[in-house]
């Protein structure tokens, strides 16, 4: 913390007093003005609450979403990273059609807003396929048997394992788009001279792909790939509107039954701040020690 102040630049200070100053002169027009009351003390039930018949704490509505948005975001960077790797390996391609089928599908989706992907991939592509494989009707028989922690201790209420899966695909196929862009630059940033060298020992496209150029291209891949899940936990948020009950839809069901809106939208912010600034804190020190 002393080494941050020491290099802090005078200007800067008189930059974060000027910010310091408005936001407390907005606070303070906002409490004036607004006739607002203010129930900051009921927060914490809406995140742990004690049962008082079992004697013990249980997550609440805030807690209950932002372990939902963990769940869809992680499942969803594993499938996003998968799909990726294939879509950008397939954009470097020699294949004339496999390179351009993989490149159709990454301007479609970079060039489309997220919210109307969302809604293409879930009514035309998750629905339909969670129905043809009955995922719903397994997974109510699931949340009726009686050994199922470790299905709800992955997977949370298995009665809305539908919805999660439906979020994680959609999340996943939109995300996918842009990990795949990023394969694709740091593959073909290495150096021509590797491929050639690989061709001369007698390597097939496979061995090139996997020993060469892979490894080399990760080192130039992973900081925009850490970025892209830090993207990719606040895009999650979008799913709320396909009725994914993740942090930003318990914060709406909260807001309408309470009527707290600032306070409940206050504090759903600071979760995605502390998730996502505290990520972004663990990569780049990650990223420190590599180099």
């Amino acid at each position: 913390m002393q080494k941050i102040i020491r290099k802090l630049h005078w200007l800067d200070l008189v930059v974060l007093g000027c910010v310091i100053v408005f936001f407390y002169y907005v606070l303070s027009q906002m409490s004036g003005n607004l006739n607002y009351n203010w129930r900051w003390e009921k927060i914490p039930n809406y995140i742990f609450k004690y049962h008082t018949g079992r004697e013990e704490w249980f997550a609440n509505v805030l807690l209950q979403g932002l372990i939902v948005t963990v769940r869809v975001s992680i499942y969803a960077s594993i499938l996003a990273l998968i799909l990726g790797v294939i879509l950008g390996v397939a954009r470097c391609s020699h294949n004339l059609v496999v390179r351009m089928l993989a490149r159709t599908y990454l301007e479609f989706l970079r060039n489309i807003p997220p919210l109307v992907v969302i809604f293409i991939f879930y009514f035309f592509l998750a629905e339909q396929l969670i129905q043809a494989m009955s995922i719903e009707s397994w997974s109510y028989k699931v949340a009726k048997m009686e050994n199922n922690h470790i299905w709800e201790f992955f997977c949370g209420d298995m009665r809305r394992f539908p919805s999660l899966i439906s979020g994680v695909i959609v999340l996943a196929l939109f995300e996918s788009a842009f990990v795949g862009e990023i394969v694709r630059a740091g593959i073909q940033s290495v150096d021509r001279g590797q491929r050639e060298a690989a061709k001369s020992i007698g390597m097939t496209k496979f061995q090139e792909m996997r020993f060469i150029i892979l490894p080399q291209a990760m080192k130039k891949i992973m900081p925009p790939m850490a970025n892209q899940f830090i993207t990719l936990i606040k895009d999650s948020s979008i799913i709320s509107l396909i009725s994914v009950q993740e942090l930003t839809y318990k914060t709406a069901e909260l807001v309408s039954s309470t009527h707290m809106i600032f306070e409940a939208w206050l504090t759903t912010a600071m979760f995605y701040f502390v998730i996502c600034f505290g990520l972004s804190l663990l990569f780049s020190k990650l990223e420190q020690n590599k180099r």
